[in-house]
């Protein structure tokens, strides 16, 4: 597959980190020692406002937009961490904000979006697509993606900024792998770079779809997504994170649901970081492999979840 004509350029996200540095945090690249041994960094946005890194494309994707837009309001769909990042974004400007969420998202996901001001429309996912479409165009509202917009990749990249400015001897990065947004906009602002990186993206077993897509060498529905990493289980991914994908990133890997955990209970206890599954994957993956190569950085995408799961995963 080759690279969407509508892709994102390292400019892109230079200045993208320019534009939304008076809203975010520059999140630390932390020592993993605990957990992952020597030479690896923790790259905390599960530190971020909003307690993700999805407040950076959400803010790079508003903040471009034509007042006219502005009048009109925003909608996305979102398995959480997207729908309180626009929601966010758009209290900071005082926009209009609708979020169509999947109705198994986590309660205190729920919450955090509804005490930012936005409108919620819960859904099955299998209406996720149908129903954004129906309220988009019912309403006249802008919608802002939350992997397929070149505006939210390029904001999203501005942590692969960050992680080499902090570590520049880098030589591998792990990123969890949702839609594709995050790992096409760090992989671009790394590759571009420093092409010597190994670039490896990592997914749920049971939410395979950028792996199960990269194999069929266009975007298919994954087998399934039913992982307790909700955040990483988006019912399909789009041929423009598709092709940024194949062109930058070395490697897919898979890990299961337990591993996640285990992660996520190392993370919590030997670091002491709270992270939601989808943002111990990474570190699944590391320490299922003692050969990948360091200096190594992970990044823990986000960190919100609900403190019932999180107290029956620590006991």
């Amino acid at each position: 597959m080759a690279l969407d004509t509508a892709s994102v350029s390292l400019s892109d996200i230079r200045d993208a980190a320019k534009r939304i540095h008076p809203y975010v945090v520059v999140t630390p690249m932390l020592p993993a020692d605990p957990v992952a041994g020597e030479r690896v960094w923790f790259k905390a946005e599960s530190l971020q406002r909003t307690g993700s890194f999805k407040i950076r494309g959400a803010l790079n994707a508003v903040l471009q937009l034509a007042p006219e837009a502005w009048r009109r309001g925003v909608i996305t769909l979102s398995a959480g961490n997207h729908g309180r990042a626009l929601a966010y974004a758009a209290r900071r400007l005082d926009i209009a904000c609708v979020v169509v969420i999947r109705d198994d998202a986590p309660a205190s996901k729920l919450r955090a979006i509804a005490d930012l001001g936005a409108e919620i429309i819960l859904v099955p996912v299998a209406e996720w697509q149908e129903r954004l479409e129906a309220e988009q165009q019912r309403r006249n509202l802008v919608l802002i993606h939350p992997f397929d917009d070149p505006a939210v990749v390029a904001g999203q990249g501005t942590v692969g900024l960050e992680i080499l400015d902090a570590v520049p001897q880098l030589r591998t990065i792990l990123i969890p792998v949702g839609g594709g947004g995050l790992i096409a906009g760090v992989a671009t602002a790394i590759k571009e770079q420093r092409a010597d990186v190994v670039i490896i993206g990592v997914e749920p077993e049971r939410a395979p779809v950028v792996t199960e897509s990269l194999a069929a060498g266009h975007p298919v529905p994954p087998s399934r997504v039913d992982t307790i990493a909700e955040g990483l289980a988006p019912p399909y991914t789009r041929k423009f994170n598709l092709s940024i994908v194949q062109h930058y990133v070395d490697e897919m890997r898979t890990v299961s649901d337990g591993a996640i955990i285990e992660a996520l209970k190392m993370v919590a206890l030997k670091s002491k970081l709270v992270v939601e599954p989808a943002g111990a994957a990474g570190v699944a993956a590391l320490l299922a492999d003692s050969s990948i190569e360091r200096p190594a950085a992970v990044i823990l995408s986000g960190g919100n979840v609900d403190s019932d799961r999180l107290a029956s995963w620590l006991t």
